[in-house]
């Protein structure tokens, strides 16, 4: 009785730490939302990364452009910084507040920038 009884209680712990492990990973990658994007000019003409990085004040992160983007808009290899905009927007700037670039909501996932007007980028969290 008493082997039944230890085999019960393993079981049970095995299971408890197969659930704990299975749900803090599942939890862990929800609440952790990626910072990397991939941004693209003219629908595939050229890509490059850029991070979002910590936050420093209320809407205002920042941010890491990599160098090749400069193919993509000139300037753009200065922005430190993204914000967050009320209305859904999103701006990278140089000094956390004139906008080298700024973007809307697209259609689905990620944004598309509406200034300047040309080139039409969009900006999509990075799948890898």
């Amino acid at each position: 009785m008493k082997a039944l009884s230890v085999l019960i209680a393993a079981a049970a712990l095995f299971g408890g730490v197969q659930m704990f492990q299975g749900g803090g990973e599942s939890v862990a990658e929800e609440a952790v939302p990626s910072n990397t994007y991939k941004l693209v000019a003219n629908g595939d003409e050229g890509a490059c990364a850029v991070t979002r990085g910590a936050a420093i004040s209320d809407g205002l992160s920042l941010l890491t452009v990599a160098p090749n983007c400069r193919r993509l808009l000139p300037g753009i290899e200065r922005a430190k910084f993204w914000r967050d905009q009320n209305d859904g927007t999103v701006a990278f700037s140089a000094n956390g507040i004139d906008p080298i670039v700024a973007f809307s909501v697209a259609d689905g996932d990620g944004y598309e920038s509406y200034a300047p007007t040309l080139p039409l980028l969009s900006l999509a969290v990075d799948g890898h």
